[in-house]
């Protein structure tokens, strides 16, 4: 459907500028917003880097096992069909710091993984189990605590306090990860 809507708003948008004799002003602005975008590239490039590079860091330590048994209980709650299975609540466990983190980009990898590792112990493989459900659920709500790739957007675009939003984040993401848990876990029973 965008790939369509797309076409139709930058064709309407070129006969309107030809029309009205601003063909110069849509010649400045692709050139314009060709610069920022390689920026903005660049600094969320530089920001999903550093923030992989600190995920790497934690896998090879023990920070992973800390936060694994940290997020236990919540992991425990939240998916009970997979909480003797230590790889999965590890996979689960490092897409939701990723997640809280504000990486949705890196978060995507270990979700994959987490997802696949959990399609495996499916007995059905046409159907998803409660668990994956719920997963998809989680990430879709994507609790954020420090929501990094927004602040580095604020900033490449020159905010003065690219922090600022943080407190819209954490009621908006809060309400919706508690939100999602509930409506599936009502939905879970009815099943």
């Amino acid at each position: 459907m965008l790939n369509k809507i797309w076409p139709f708003f930058i064709i309407i948008s070129f006969i309107y500028a030809i029309y009205s004799g601003n063909i110069f002003n849509i010649n400045n602005a692709i050139f314009s917003s060709a610069d920022q975008t390689v920026n903005l590239c660049l600094t969320l490039f530089g920001t999903i880097c550093l923030w992989n590079g600190i995920m790497k860091i934690a896998v090879k330590t023990t920070l992973i096992e800390r936060m694994t048994k940290f997020l236990k209980p919540i992991i425990s709650f939240i998916f009970p069909e997979i909480k003797n299975d230590k790889k999965i609540s590890k996979e689960i466990s490092m897409n939701m710091v990723a997640n809280i983190l504000g990486l949705g980009n890196a978060s995507t990898p270990l979700g994959l993984k987490a997802m696949h590792s959990m399609q495996e112990k499916n007995f059905d493989k046409d159907r998803l189990t409660n668990s994956m459900a719920m997963f998809i659920l989680v990430n879709t709500a994507s609790l954020q605590i420090i929501p990094t790739t927004v602040i580095s957007i604020r900033s490449s675009l020159g905010s003065t306090n690219p922090t600022k939003i943080i407190m819209g984040v954490w009621v908006a993401t809060i309400s919706a990860f508690v939100t999602a848990i509930i409506v599936g876990k009502i939905l879970v029973k009815r099943m």
